[in-house]
């Protein structure tokens, strides 16, 4: 049986239907990633399925005591509550005893005596209403998800308040988990948790997301909403990117044939005299059908036209940093860090949140000073900086206001752009274009703080979080942007793709505040780390393994240990293959060391990494070989 059916659903804002008789069935186990382009619907349909919005037509039908659990993109909860409080409000009627129980309890530990009746009113009050394992439930999903209970809501990073958010809605034990934007706000190790989580879940899921290795992690079929309709499009977010694309040409191949005969007809229609005469009466119903057909359809929304002024060029170095340092307090943030950042680098920063990836930013840019080591910087920079919170943007202030104050223009390198038309590149209608920033939506916010940056000439960019709320389009043409970019990049980003299409080399938090530097992506980083971690457990392994028993003394050769024909043959070849493996190494390591290659052949660095790893392993091989043979000639 379902857990839940929507039939010929209709929701409209205005004159924008956002569901246009969509039709939705979810079925039990099933993980459900629904996309779609901003502000066409989607936490709308969302907030139907939880029962929280009405349709207004259509039905959505419930199988009998589902239980639902959603989880908005922004806390919907009291932050001043403690995290126990809070968590427990997800098991319903019972979490006010549950939270009284727990406060009361801690009253008590601390040695208020006349909390001890209160205490007992509230024990007797649980076991009436099964408190107690409701209470349990609550202390387990909170060890689970690694929270401390006893602290406020509010002093957690946004990553902790998302964790938050997530125990409360488990703590029901919900039949259906809807999710709007889960992975904004979290580290990348945090979405990995999350990813778990997900696929262990034993009841549905919904969530909307734009994450795409989180989609291919963790979705069983991809719903899009577009237009108002739902698509199903079972398997990965992979499979779904083919399967849409071929729909879309034959979409398009449907409407130009649709508007071919329209077109005809109206040439038809508009012929004059001698024509109306014959006029075949059935011919005048069916254009007039055709005509309310194509008023009828909607038309796929353009995409989002990106254009950005790199401006002067800067000098050539943009910072070197040596032995830097830098401490707030007794923590230790940056510890000992070295490195040296030319024009035309892209940098992404990783680390879990707190982790010091703004800081790091700040030093380098200019903004902080070492505590110790020094930093030399580059000339004739021009920074423009994404900021993840969008503080830039005033809520009262107009679209065009932000873009462009005291202007009807804007200037990107030699082009002049009227601001409206400049909006409308972002896709925002010229009816929106004086609408206050407080009337967007998370997403579009997003693309307005594009705007606003590419508006201004810039040699190297600063994004921090630009993915978060942007939709897949949006995302790809970004990307695309980004890499037809010829300044200098830093990237602190969560979205581990956007970060492998975008960067070309990576710093990355080791603990302890220590920073490491290497080339590639956010893959290519990953698998480093991995080999090396496999090392440093074999070496361990090797460690704690007994000592061998020494070998019995071998008895003298009869004879002198000579070379056979065919080890001298051996030998002698041995140098050459060598010194063709060094040269396949020094060519393979000086491609990789050209920033061009991630831009014109991404494909062929994972390859070019792994044929040097099985160079190394060649060359030990060979050499241990020549040194075996050499000992033995001697």
């Amino acid at each position: 049986m379902p857990l839940l059916t929507l039939d010929a659903a209709c929701l409209a804002f205005g004159d924008v239907a956002l569901l246009d008789h969509a039709e939705l069935v979810l079925e039990p186990g099933e993980r459900v990633a629904l996309i779609g382009r901003n502000g066409a619907g989607k936490s709308s349909l969302m907030r139907t399925l939880a029962g929280m919005a009405k349709l207004d037509d259509g039905i959505v039908w419930r199988q009998p005591g589902l239980k639902v659990a959603y989880v908005s993109q922004e806390p919907d909860f009291d932050l001043d509550r403690d995290v126990f409080a809070t968590v427990a409000d997800g098991v319903g009627d019972a979490a006010r005893l549950i939270a009284a129980y727990h406060v009361c309890a801690q009253e008590v530990a601390h040695g208020d005596e006349a909390a001890l009746m209160r205490l007992e009113e509230l024990q007797h009050a649980l076991e009436a209403s099964n408190g107690w394992t409701l209470h349990h439930k609550v202390e387990q999903v909170i060890d689970r998800l690694k929270l401390d209970g006893t602290v406020k809501v509010s002093s957690l990073s946004g990553g902790g308040v998302k964790r938050v958010a997530l125990a409360r809605a488990l703590a029901g034990e919900p039949d259906l988990l809807l999710l709007d934007e889960p992975t904004n706000h979290l580290d990348i190790d945090a979405i990995g948790w999350l990813e778990d989580l997900i696929r262990s879940f034993r009841g549905g899921v919904v969530v909307i997301t734009h994450d795409r290795a989180f989609m291919d992690a963790v979705s069983t079929r991809i719903v899009e909403l577009d237009r108002g309709r739902l698509g199903s499009f079972p398997g990965s977010f992979s499979e779904y990117q083919q399967r849409k694309a071929d729909l879309l040409v034959i979409e398009a191949k449907a409407a130009a044939d649709f508007d071919k005969i329209l077109a005809q007809e109206e040439v038809w229609i508009r012929k004059g005299i001698e024509a109306r005469r014959t006029r075949n009466e059935g011919r005048v119903r069916r254009l007039e059908d055709l005509r309310r057909q194509r008023a009828a359809r909607r038309d796929r929304i353009g995409n989002v036209s990106l254009q950005l002024d790199r401006g002067e060029q800067s000098g050539q170095l943009v910072a070197e940093l040596t032995n830097v340092t830098k401490r707030f307090g007794d923590k230790v943030v940056i510890r000992e860090f070295s490195t040296r950042l030319m024009r035309g680098d892209r940098i992404g920063l990783i680390g879990p949140n707190g982790a010091g990836k703004t800081t790091l930013l700040k030093l380098i840019l200019g903004d902080l000073e070492a505590d110790e080591g020094q930093i030399r910087r580059g000339t004739k920079q021009q920074i423009a900086y994404f900021d993840q919170f969008r503080t830039q943007l005033d809520p009262e202030a107009s679209l065009t206001d932000v873009i462009s104050p005291g202007s009807d223009w804007v200037e990107i390198g030699k082009t002049r752009k009227h601001v409206i038309g400049y909006l409308e590149d972002f896709l925002f209608s010229p009816q929106r274009a004086r609408s206050p920033v407080k009337s967007l939506s998370g997403g579009e916010r997003n693309r307005l703080l594009l705007a606003r940056l590419f508006a201004q000439p810039a040699n190297i960019l600063v994004l921090d979080e630009p993915t978060n709320d942007l939709d897949v389009e949006t995302l790809e043409l970004l990307e695309q942007l980004l890499a037809e970019y010829d300044g200098t990049i830093f990237l602190v980003s969560h979205d581990r793709l956007f970060l492998d299409n975008v960067v070309t080399q990576t710093i990355a938090y080791e603990g302890d505040g220590r920073w490491g530097e290497y080339a590639g992506g956010y893959y290519d980083w990953k698998r480093v780390r991995e080999a090396a971690s496999a090392a440093s457990q074999a070496a361990a392994k090797e460690v704690a393994k007994p000592a061998p028993k020494p070998a019995p003394e071998a008895k003298p050769a009869a004879r002198p240990n000579k070379l056979s024909f065919n080890e001298k043959r051996e030998l002698e070849q041995l140098p050459g293959k060598i010194a063709q493996l060094e040269n396949e190494q020094a060519s393979l390591q000086q491609q990789l060391a050209d920033p061009g290659i991630y831009k014109s052949q991404p494909e062929n660095v994972p390859r070019f990494n792994q044929r040097l790893e099985e160079i190394e392993l060649e060359l030990l091989s060979l050499l241990e070989r020549w040194e075996s043979l050499e000992g033995k000639s001697a």
